[in-house]
């Protein structure tokens, strides 16, 4: 069964990683509510405060298939902020991802622009970016059954800087309700790796189309508690992967969380608020079987709230149940 295990990883981290030199998913994370200014250029400057995000995941932890690949565990860091700007009607974002999985690491750079309509009860930001990716392959590490194959034999670590473009929209009422739906890299911009001929790598970005949602509510007989599930949808049209959560958090303070992943994991968060600071901590349990390790993931934001005019808004709070 060990044997087992570690073919079936060997195996879903090498054709994932295979999959990236054409096109492959985007990095799905359990603290997925937290990584909005990232998948949805529409929700940049929002929260009416400057939010910096700091997020690192590692998937299957502690597999080590080939020491000299440095393990075939999926890594992914995240960094992100945003923030209003009276002046251009809405607000700014950037954000730089690192992933590694298998012999591939990516660095993706975004910087997007976001302009907020008030509706009244809630305001709606149309936003769009612009990113830069560097994907890279070292066909190096590949151990092919078949030594002698001329193709692989001639190529070493290969890359591609492709330029794409992200949109979204974000709509919010403030402690009630919010819904996104947002694509990134739409144009799925194709390059051939730099100095490459026409047997070299082709690269292509991730197309990934988003739908969130969020519904913030108090018992009043539980005051302190505040009770927000959630909801998330990526799809790339080949596959889906859903994740449906709900957190628990006491006098903004304390939270608990639970995600689920269908078919693949049960994630376990919990958070502490320190001032303008949260901590998050989230494990995976694998449901997929063979015994594969979980997964870890860190989150750590700073939000820095601005003092600006707010338009008066009327409308009533459905947040109360």
């Amino acid at each position: 069964m060990s044997k087992l295990k570690h073919i079936v990883l060997v195996i879903a981290a090498v054709l994932t990683s295979l999959a990236g030199v054409r096109a492959q998913q985007a990095p799905i994370f359990t603290n997925y509510t937290n990584s909005y200014a990232y998948i949805n250029p529409g929700f940049a400057g929002l929260s009416e405060g400057v939010n910096l995000l700091g997020l690192y995941r590692q998937q299957w932890a502690g597999f080590i298939e080939n020491p000299e690949v440095n393990g075939m565990t999926p890594t992914t860091f995240l960094l992100t902020g945003d923030m209003p700007i009276r002046a251009l009607g809405g607000g700014i974002s950037f954000s730089v991802m690192n992933d590694q999985l298998g012999f591939e690491n990516n660095t993706n750079v975004g910087l997007g622009y976001a302009y907020h309509i008030d509706l009244g009860g809630g305001t709606l930001g149309i936003g769009v970016s612009a990113s830069l990716l560097n994907r890279a392959v070292d066909f190096s590490k590949l151990k092919p059954g078949d030594g002698s194959d001329p193709l692989i034999s001639q190529m070493s670590q290969e890359s591609s800087m492709l330029f794409d473009a992200s949109a979204g929209l974000f709509f919010q009422i403030p402690e009630s309700f919010y819904i996104g739906v947002s694509g990134i890299n739409l144009f799925e911009t194709t390059n051939r790796a730099m100095g490459s001929n026409e047997t070299g790598a082709s690269f292509t970005t991730d197309r990934t189309l988003y739908l969130v949602a969020g519904f913030p509510f108090l018992f009043e007989s539980m005051p302190a508690f505040k009770f927000t599930p959630s909801v998330s949808v990526m799809s790339d049209i080949a596959s889906t992967q859903l994740n449906a959560g709900i957190k628990i958090t006491y006098n903004d303070a304390f939270s608990l969380g639970v995600n689920y992943r269908p078919q693949e994991s049960i994630g376990l968060s919990v958070g502490l608020a320190i001032r303008d600071f949260v901590l998050i901590y989230a494990y995976d349990i694998n449901t997929m079987g063979y015994s594969i390790p979980g997964s870890h993931e860190i989150a750590l934001s700073y939000c820095f709230k601005l003092d600006l005019d707010k338009t008066p808004r009327d409308y009533r709070s459905v947040r109360y149940l």
